[in-house]
């Protein structure tokens, strides 16, 4: 058996508190916030240096995530075991404001700041939306660097950006180099790369009681924008041939699959983790209950299981692509077939100290 067990970590999630946060993490998602009504995103399950879940069911509870990958990297990570810390970030935003507008670098690009991080892509997926609220997801066409700089000196950077009103379910794709932002009335699920770099374009013209502006990070902003990519539309559901599942994010960083419907799901048993967020109604995995705003964690080793729903229930599998290595193995691939590994086109950035700058 298992040190880490057949069953799924839970974690303690680690609440962050922004200026454009609400109360819609307790309101809807139950989640046991303090009073104040500025509770911004609840991160739920994170390996980001100082920022760690710690397990809180199981042998291996108390232990941070970051723990886990070190002691039992092929228990926890299975294929992908030769990683150094988990690879992804999950967590819950409450936008009762509009965040601010922004971008995230690629690997590559990222690996040239100060200290060096994850670039940071990322998926959201629309669990509330108010009437009239929007997400701003790319740029318009035909906007270049000197107009959206304009744009920006002027105060209405808004004005090149690509806007929609989403639905509920409605899942967005954003890859770096996007400019993008979340407007006010959203509440997002987001899964993204483990990685906290965020350079702040525009914040609305937005002062605090003092008159004084959030710090914006525009030459590194327009340094890592990928101009060429225009407008982002909603992602298309696509059909994976098994029941209740449908394909939402099939990116080189992760795979994102949105289970829903009565009928009990199979997991796992591919030897890679799963991670798992419940979005509406109540599933059982391996004896543990989960309501909708839980999530939980399957170690590689768990093997197979299986999600039965109590009645009608929506929830995100969220894992890792395959590995070459794996897929020859299995018979999936050649041996001499080959992941492209040349280098990305760098944009010029200037090296710059980051502290936590992803605070919306």
């Amino acid at each position: 058996m298992s040190t880490l067990g057949n069953a799924p970590l839970r974690f303690q999630p680690l609440f962050r508190r922004y200026l454009w946060g609400g109360r819609c993490l307790a309101t809807v998602l139950g989640k046991s916030i303090g009073t104040g009504d500025d509770y911004a995103e609840s991160w739920e399950i994170v390996d980001h240096g100082p920022d760690q879940s710690v397990v809180l069911n199981g042998p291996a509870a108390g232990q941070t995530l970051q723990a886990l990958v070190a002691e039992h990297a092929v228990e926890l990570l299975g294929q992908h075991a030769d990683q150094s810390q988990f690879p992804l970030l999950f967590k819950f935003l409450d936008c009762n404001r509009d965040l601010s507008v922004q971008v995230h670098p690629t690997d590559e690009q990222a690996t040239q700041l100060d200290p060096p991080d994850l670039g940071k892509s990322e998926a959201w997926v629309v669990l509330g939306a108010e009437p009239g609220s929007k997400i701003f997801a790319g740029l318009k066409p035909n906007v270049t660097c000197e107009s959206l700089r304009a744009a920006i000196e002027a105060g209405t950077c808004d004005h090149c950006l690509h806007a929609i009103q989403p639905q509920v379910g409605d899942c967005f794709f954003i890859e770096p180099g996007t400019v993008h932002t979340l407007g006010a009335g959203l509440l997002i699920a987001e899964i993204q790369q483990a990685s906290d770099i965020t350079f702040r374009l525009f914040d609305w013209n937005r002062v605090d009681v003092n008159g004084k502006s959030r710090q914006l990070h525009i030459e590194q902003s327009l340094a890592t924008i990928d101009f060429s990519r225009g407008p982002v539309a909603p992602q298309k559901p696509l059909p994976t041939g098994r029941a209740g599942r449908e394909r939402l994010i099939d990116g080189g960083k992760f795979i994102l699959d949105r289970c829903r419907g009565r009928l009990p799901k199979p997991l796992g048993d591919d030897d890679r983790f799963h991670l798992l967020a419940i979005l509406d109604g109540t599933v059982e995995i391996a004896g543990e209950t989960f309501t909708a705003g839980e999530t939980c964690l399957l170690p590689a080793s768990a093997g197979r299981l299986e999600a039965t729903p109590d009645g009608m229930a929506t929830f995100l599998d969220i894992y890792l692509p395959g590995t070459a290595k794996h897929a020859v193995k299995a018979g999936m691939l050649a041996p001499s077939s080959a992941i492209d590994t040349s280098p990305l086109q760098s944009a010029a950035l200037t090296p710059l100290h980051i502290e936590s700058l992803d605070s919306r």
